[in-house]
């Protein structure tokens, strides 16, 4: 099947202190009405802090065959990426070959506090970047 070449979602906001399924394969409908998401391709993860001060730390988790929806627990041997953001900041993560994730694969996004600052009412924005056959 070809790839739909479309983006996966709009933008997804999320709020410290939070943990969210982002995206889960087999459940999450595609942004442009073009069905739901199979295997799916991540190429890039963008975050945008836009907490009005401070900093928050967002992490990504990649959840394998998770029973949908995502119960808001992220397990910690599944992070990918996790970095500080400062306020009005933008952190792109980018792979030099997508993320595949198939079956009840779930993307997870969490914001949480720094040594600094507690993380809450910050907010993240989230745009994934990739296809979906």
């Amino acid at each position: 099947m070809a790839l739909k070449k479309t983006k996966l979602q709009n933008v997804v906001t999320v709020s410290g202190i939070s943990t969210v399924g982002i995206l889960t394969v087999g459940t999450t409908p595609i942004a442009s009405g073009v069905g739901i998401a199979s295997t799916t391709y991540i190429r890039a993860v963008v975050l945008h802090s836009t907490a009005p001060i401070g900093t928050c730390k967002a992490s990504i988790f990649l959840e394998p065959d998770i029973t949908p929806p995502f119960s808001g627990v992220a397990n910690t041997s599944n992070r990918i990426l996790s970095v500080d953001i400062n306020s009005g900041e933008t952190f792109s993560y980018e792979t030099p070959y997508p993320i595949v994730m198939t079956g009840s694969d779930c993307l997870v996004v969490s914001v949480t506090g720094t040594s600094e600052y507690s993380g809450i009412g910050s907010d993240v924005n989230v745009l994934l970047l990739g296809d979906s056959t």
